[in-house]
């Protein structure tokens, strides 16, 4: 390996090594929002304002009041397979279903802990 390619390699595992130290360090709140705009915001209104596009899809801030968010971490587990008729099945992996709670639950102002 040339001192070219060896240099490039350096810093091709270190600049992703960075990108993932800073994900990491994200908020668990910040995440849920990342992971919420991903697979969430085509149908529902995902922050503490506005109609969600889908009308059918209910606003991620009404779901707290409506239900206790520690118990909507089964069905992110094992996947929503209610909700409105457009909606797609998900299935999340538990971290992601940390990040998506503490998420929802910031939006009722109560950070998870």
């Amino acid at each position: 390996m040339t001192n070219t390619a060896a240099a490039a390699l350096v810093v091709l595992v270190l600049g992703g090594w960075a990108m993932s130290g800073a994900a990491a360090a994200q908020s668990p709140e910040a995440r849920g929002r990342v992971i919420a705009e991903k697979h969430c915001a085509r149908c529902h209104a995902i922050g503490r304002e506005g109609a969600s596009p889908e009308p059918l899809a209910v606003p991620f801030r009404e779901l707290p009041k409506r239900y206790p968010v520690e118990q909507l971490a089964e069905a992110l587990a094992e996947g929503i397979v209610t909700g409105h008729p457009a909606m797609p099945e998900f299935t999340f992996e538990p971290p992601q279903i940390e990040a998506l709670l503490a998420y929802l639950a910031s939006l009722d102002g109560r950070a998870r802990r």
